[in-house]
């Protein structure tokens, strides 16, 4: 089975029960790290005042996946099941990711040089049909288009 269809299918299989216990899923990939292969589930609270990811929210959705992964059995291959949180310098992929970081500040890796440069960090003002408007450390404005954007995280500022 596709990579693609994998992902969609554990997806949909996810969706409700996520939403039930109140989480949101920030990401799911399946890929191949050397001869092992991984399905990795991240998984978020809807709301930064609701705290963070607990082990007990990993580990129900954990026991959940694995028992209809189990019995469906529709990946060929062996690998690994991994749930976790995004992380504080979580990655963002989606375009709600990025609305909901807009005034925080963004490392950016491009695919090819802006203003000289692949690499900066920058303050999210906007998320718009366009790409993403930024704030660079100099204080000049940028829209960033979103095929533009190799990886985008969020810097945690302690």
């Amino acid at each position: 089975m596709a990579k693609k269809k994998i992902t969609d299918e554990v997806r949909d299989i996810l969706q409700n029960f996520i939403e039930e216990r109140e989480l949101v899923l920030w990401n799911l990939e399946y890929v191949k790290e050397g001869k092992d292969w991984f399905l990795r589930i991240y998984i978020d609270k809807p709301n930064t005042n609701q705290g963070g990811i607990s082990l007990d929210d990993c580990e129900s959705v954990s026991r959940y996946l694995s028992d209809i992964m189990d019995e469906k059995d529709f990946i060929e291959q062996n690998y690994y099941l991994e749930v976790s949180s995004p992380g504080l310098d979580r990655q963002l992929i989606e375009d709600w990711h990025y609305s909901k970081y807009v005034g925080s500040k963004i490392d950016f890796k491009l695919y090819e040089q802006v203003e000289g440069s692949k690499k900066f960090k920058a303050n999210l003002v906007e998320v718009s049909d366009k790409g993403y408007l930024v704030k660079k450390e100099d204080g000049a404005e940028l829209l960033l288009e979103r095929d533009k954007i190799a990886k985008a995280r969020l810097v945690v500022e302690i």
